[in-house]
């Protein structure tokens, strides 16, 4: 990894600070010219009365991987970003590890942005296929 990523890394972990993300465990882990993968260690605090992880918490995961690289992407330009809409395909569970979500982007406009995120288990098993669309506001 070199040192522009390992510094688009750091900003977006600290970014999570004394959120909902940091709650959860994100943290980002990987950036490459197109995606953004985050991590999320799967434990009881983020389970559903199953044993399972919670398919909320999965897209919660899919929809801050993905708002982030849309900010990153869109070359740090001064907006806020907002999801819009998103799915989750949930196909497999998990009870324990780790899951990574890689966003990808599908679409890149000026104001709205498309990515596809999936989130597989530590052995690159799919668990959930993801799709969620942005939006790039001016800050005020």
């Amino acid at each position: 990894m070199n040192e522009f990523q390992e510094k688009i890394l750091k900003i977006c972990n600290e970014s999570t600070k004394n959120t909902f993300m940091e709650t959860i465990g994100i943290e980002y882990v990987d950036v490459g010219e197109n995606f953004l993968t985050a991590k999320m260690p799967v434990s009881p605090t983020v389970h559903q009365p199953d044993g399972v992880l919670h398919g909320g918490v999965t897209a919660a995961l899919a929809e801050s991987v993905g708002s982030v690289a849309a900010h990153v992407f869109l070359n740090g330009q001064d907006v806020m970003i907002r999801g819009t809409q998103i799915t989750a395909n949930h196909i497999s569970s998990i009870k324990e590890g780790v899951v990574f979500a890689t966003a990808s982007a599908i679409h890149m406009g000026r104001t709205t942005q498309l990515w596809d995120i999936k989130v597989s288990d530590g052995d690159g098993k799919l668990i959930s296929s993801c799709r969620l669309s942005t939006i790039a506001l001016q800050k005020k």
